[in-house]
């Protein structure tokens, strides 16, 4: 319906243009009047043509069938016309390709801009509005309410965080350590078979106070006073208490049984044993006692401890070894389960007491109970943490479940009034019965033109002043290539051609241009586009990388690891990016990490894409990048084996010339490649007549003297080179670049032998004439230094070749008269070469030339 109302209204607006023409046409007629006859005859009759063939094209014409036709042009002038305008696209094919620039970017960019409502929420409504038919429409703020309260108000759902749980145990183990290492003070326990002092005999003498263990001493001395009839004399005032002090009498009877018990205990084993002095027994219980108070000034805490204590009575001395064991082990399987259960936020501590009651009671011996459930509480933290990806599904999958809300409007209910602010529900009314005047944003699209316009005389303003020589094929490539972006944009993939475009542009016209490209086109594209910033920040990153890069890079190899390079660029500065303003931290940390994921393969797949599509490009449209130039410059194309296995003497002179002609190149700072393959074919069409040409001759018969005698014809041979060279290349597909070098080569040089020997047949003979263009090449003279520079290098080879035993002085001299003389022709003013760059190079053929004609050492002759 959308595209419908579109046509409809470009319809119109193609009729507007009908009626202003016809205007135009009138005013054209006017003017005639007051212009030259004869000039303005001739503009009226081409400006009538043009409209009026235009028109016949643009208005369509139904035929009684109703089927479209296009009217047919006056046949009269049809082909007149048909010339006349590509003749004038022709000349002004410069102008005409930025039109199309400026069109199809402003055209894809403003893609949004077509389809505008003229009404939107919050404007006034022009007119009131009546619902034509009754209607169940939906609405959408309500909906989005409902699903959101949903949203909001759906669980968390929660997972165990492992991190946590080691920190929990860590503690759990620090605790626990700390109770091994008092224990370890106050010694074994207990410290005496239990058969001859039970556990709670050996509990009250290692924990009494020191005057009860005397006077349990003096009881044991006087052996003529039964025990049972002794009683515990009240402690002395000097007597220091121990932490276990009675203060209440309960605990003072307490005290006179275990006091009596171990008396009793005492004589006891006096009894049965041999020794009536059991010295050694109580040598134990003394040592014990000295261990006990030590442990027991540990249980005092001290302000310096950083770990909480928990050990804060002497309960813990009080435990057997064994019980001590069973008690760690019962609570490192109470912490595992509850810790496997899991332990929320905001749990309220007499819950969590009650958890870990339920959990010892099964697991420690009941003595160790409370200590257990102290050491637990000290260390039992929250571990649970919101699984986001889960909570995401399930708010999700509630969010599905809410029902659109539908609303009934009647027929003939009014959907707003005239003067009335249109809400957001009653736009979406007047969108479901397309009450709603959609137009394009004529205004939108005139401000992002003159946008686009601004950046493409930024680019040409680049363009010239770096010197690039872009043709109108180039720049038709460059603007394919930027319309690539926002068309995969405008298709709703944010993973655009950034890459791809650095990557094709850097190796084919050079890293300024291509990054002249990417950022112009990153400066556009959020005026006129929504676009990720992030996004578009890492896509521009990759793209400018690839565009400084891949002009340097020399092998296929080479650019598929710069694919890799711009994947880590693209994905690690989207990642850095949102990392930097915090987005990581947040609750969706993970899709993060699957968007820079996404960014990194994207950078990646479309390097490969640009791999793929470089040497079908290099080839519609006629470029050179250094691949394809290596590629040409190997010695195994076919081209290149014929004229070794041919004309073995030109190969080798060729090879000559290209050593000399690289050295030059490169010492200048020229395109290195370009010299190497466009001087191995500067020469190729010598394969037409390889005999024709005394370096293939090998020492036998010039053919010129002894069959042809004829300078004239000579001359054709030796010019013929160039276009049958010429012809194999075109028949080969080898670049314009490399077929520059066969013809410029030699420019405009006469051919010296043979002009001078047809200037002596016509001093002998007076009826000839010699016309010196018989014997010049036909040129063009170089376009290019590196075209210069092979010229000055084939020029020079030969001379080169002739010295023998000449002096590096020599030498020079002799190129420079050569050079100077190249110079004085004007072979060399089209070519960019410098007077200065002239004797360069002559003093650069001359260090090659000596590389090449080092001394040998002389061997002694064999007898």
């Amino acid at each position: 319906m959308k595209t419908q109302q579109f046509l409809q209204s470009l319809t119109q607006q193609l009729r507007q243009w009908r009626r202003q023409c016809k205007v135009l046409c009138r005013k054209v007629k006017w003017l005639a009047v007051v212009s030259s006859p004869r000039v303005q005859s001739h503009k009226k009759e081409m400006y009538r043509l043009i409209l009026k063939n235009i028109l016949l094209y643009l208005l369509p014409n139904h035929d009684q069938s109703g089927h479209l036709k296009r009217r047919q042009a006056p046949k009269s002038t049809g082909k007149s016309l048909k010339n006349n305008v590509f003749s004038w696209v022709h000349e002004k094919r410069s102008s005409v390709i930025l039109v199309v620039a400026i069109v199809s970017l402003t055209g894809i960019m403003g893609h949004e801009l077509y389809n505008q409502p003229q009404m939107k929420v919050g404007t006034i409504a022009p007119q009131t509005f009546i619902a034509p038919h009754p209607a169940s429409i939906e609405d959408k703020k309500q909906t989005e309410a409902e699903r959101k309260a949903v949203k909001r108000n759906s669980a968390p759902v929660l997972m165990v965080d492992a991190q946590k749980n080691e920190q929990i145990y860590q503690h759990l183990q620090q605790v626990l350590n700390h109770g091994n290492e008092i224990r370890a003070v106050a010694g074994s326990f207990p410290f005496f078979d239990i058969s001859v002092l039970p556990i709670p005999t050996q509990r009250y003498l290692r924990s009494c106070l020191e005057s009860e263990w005397q006077q349990l001493l003096v009881h044991l001395e006087n052996t003529q006073k039964p025990y049972f009839q002794l009683s515990i004399p009240k402690p002395s005032p000097a007597a220091k208490p121990t932490p276990t002090t009675p203060s209440t009498p309960p605990l003072q009877q307490e005290i006179n049984i275990d006091f009596n018990q171990a008396l009793a205990e005492l004589l006891a084993y006096r009894l049965t044993t041999s020794d009536k002095d059991p010295s050694s027994l109580i040598a134990k219980i003394s040592q014990s006692r000295k261990r006990y108070i030590q442990a027991t000034a540990k249980l005092v805490p001290t302000e310096d401890e950083v770990s909480e204590r928990v050990y804060g009575d002497t309960f813990l001395l009080e435990l057997s070894d064994e019980d001590w064991a069973k008690t760690q082990r019962g609570i490192y399987q109470s912490a595992e389960r509850m810790l496997t259960q899991g332990l929320p936020y905001g749990l309220p501590r007499r819950i969590l007491e009650d958890a870990i009651s339920l959990q010892i009671q099964i697991s420690v011996p009941r003595e160790a109970e409370s200590l257990a459930t102290k050491v637990l509480l000290t260390v039992l933290k929250p571990n649970l943490k919101q699984d986001e990806e889960q909570t995401k599904q399930q708010a999700q999958q509630a969010v599905e479940k809410v029902s659109s809300v539908m609303v009934d409007v009647r027929r003939g209910e009014v959907i707003v009034k005239k003067g009335e602010r249109i809400t957001e529900w009653k736009f979406d009314v007047l969108e479901h019965y397309h009450l709603i005047r959609r137009q394009v944003n004529w205004l939108g699209l005139i401000g992002l033109a003159g946008l686009v316009s601004t950046a493409i005389g930024s680019f040409i303003w680049v363009e010239h002043r770096i010197g690039s020589h872009l043709r109108e094929r180039d720049r038709l490539l460059i603007l394919l290539l930027a319309v690539s972006v926002p068309s995969v944009i405008a298709m709703g993939v944010p993973y655009t051609t950034w890459s791809a475009i650095g990557l094709l542009l850097g190796s084919f016209y050079g890293s300024t241009l291509a990054v002249t490209v990417v950022g112009l086109l990153s400066l556009i594209l959020p005026v006129s586009i929504e676009i990720s910033k992030m996004g578009l920040l890492a896509g521009t990153a990759g793209g400018i990388l690839s565009s400084c890069v891949a002009q340097r890079l020399r092998s296929r190899e080479e650019l598929a690891l710069l694919g890799i390079f711009i994947a880590l660029t693209q994905g690690g500065i989207y990642l850095f990016l949102n990392i930097l303003v915090g987005a990581v931290f947040r609750s969706g940390w993970y899709l993060v990490l699957q968007e820079a994921a996404f960014f990194a393969l994207s950078g990646l797949l479309w390097s490969i894409i640009a791999l793929g599509l470089s040497p079908y490009l290099e080839k519609l449209f006629d470029l050179i990048t250094p691949i394809r130039l290596a590629e040409l410059a190997n010695p195994n194309r076919p081209l290149l084996k014929r004229l070794a296995t041919e004309t073995p003497g030109t190969f080798q002179h060729t090879l000559l010339v290209a050593t000399l002609a690289e050295a030059a190149a490169k010492k200048l700072r020229c395109n290195v490649e370009l010299v190497r393959a466009g001087t191995l074919y500067h020469d190729i069409g010598k394969m037409h007549d390889p005999l024709g040409f005394i370096e293939n001759q090998m020492g036998g018969a010039n053919k010129h003297d002894t069959e042809i005698k004829n300078p004239w014809k000579s001359a054709a041979i030796i010019k013929k080179h160039v276009t049958e060279g010429l012809v194999m290349a075109k028949k080969h597909s080898l670049p314009t670049a490399i077929q520059a070098f066969i013809p410029e080569h030699q420019g405009t040089m006469a051919i010296a032998y043979f002009y001078h020997q047809a200037q002596q047949m016509a001093k002998e003979d007076p009826t000839i004439t010699v016309d010196k263009a018989d014997f010049c090449y036909d040129g063009p003279i170089p376009q290019s230094r590196e075209t210069g520079i092979v010229m000055l290098a084939d020029s020079c080879e030969a001379a080169l070749r002739s010295l023998k035993d000449a002096t590096p002085e020599q030498a020079l001299n002799m190129l420079n008269n050569i050079l100077r003389a190249k110079w004085q022709e004007q072979q060399l003013i089209d070519s960019g070469l410098t007077r200065e760059e002239i004797s360069k190079i002559a003093q650069i053929f001359v260090d090659v030339w000596q590389q090449f004609h080092h001394k040998r050492i002389a061997y002694p002759k064999l007898k």
